[in-house]
């Protein structure tokens, strides 16, 4: 195995492995579950800003060209999803988890339209299973001919992806809204109130 490859597997792993619980935060039925997966998601998306800087920086402190150097190009297409989700996700996600922790006194009740909503905001998910997906090229092109059929269908999965956050979204801002009949919850005084409180929190 190509030893740069070997510097872009875990970078690729902790994308995919935060993509994947990022798709889910939405399905979570308990606000202490959708907290924990938060706290989750943020270490998995700092180790992967980390893990990109480290080879990127591996990469420049090199001469010519290098394996090191080759590393660091594989990173080329995750750049823009990786900075976004330095930029806004990682904020949105401890938002997620303070709102989520406005439940502290009651972590079994289910999670509120509210929460659902921004859990689902395409500004959380997305651009974690972008930079997932983009780094799929270079991993594949690393060990097999494959990268211009797997850019194609990053880009496909990408578009695909990318309209499925949006529609799912709005469904999920509309029954939100005040006086949309969503579910009520077995909390009591206790849950609105905390509800309120996390709604606060997550307003931007």
């Amino acid at each position: 195995m190509d030893s740069h490859l070997v510097a872009l597997l875990p970078v690729a792993a902790v994308w995919g492995a935060a993509g994947l619980i990022a798709d889910g935060l939405p399905r979570l039925d308990r606000v202490h579950t959708l907290r924990r997966r938060s706290g989750w998601l943020i270490v998995l998306s700092l180790s992967g800003l980390g893990l990109m800087a480290s080879v990127a920086l591996a990469g420049l402190g090199t001469a010519g060209p290098t394996r090191a150097d080759r590393a660091a190009a594989g990173l080329a297409l995750a750049v823009l999803p990786a900075l976004v989700v330095a930029g806004s996700t990682v904020r949105r996600l401890h938002r997620l988890r303070a709102g989520a922790g406005a439940f502290a006194t009651a972590p079994r009740v289910p999670v509120p339209p509210g929460l659902r909503a921004h859990a689902a905001h395409p500004l959380v998910g997305l651009p974690l299973q972008v930079t997932g997906l983009a780094m799929m090229p270079a991993v594949v092109a690393a060990g097999t001919p494959l990268g211009g059929p797997a850019l194609t269908l990053g880009l496909l999965g990408i578009a695909v992806i990318g309209v499925r956050h949006a529609l799912r979204h709005s469904r999920l801002a509309t029954r939100a809204l005040p006086g949309a009949g969503g579910p009520a919850t077995s909390a009591g005084t206790e849950a609105v109130t905390g509800s309120a409180t996390a709604t606060a929190t997550l307003h931007v």
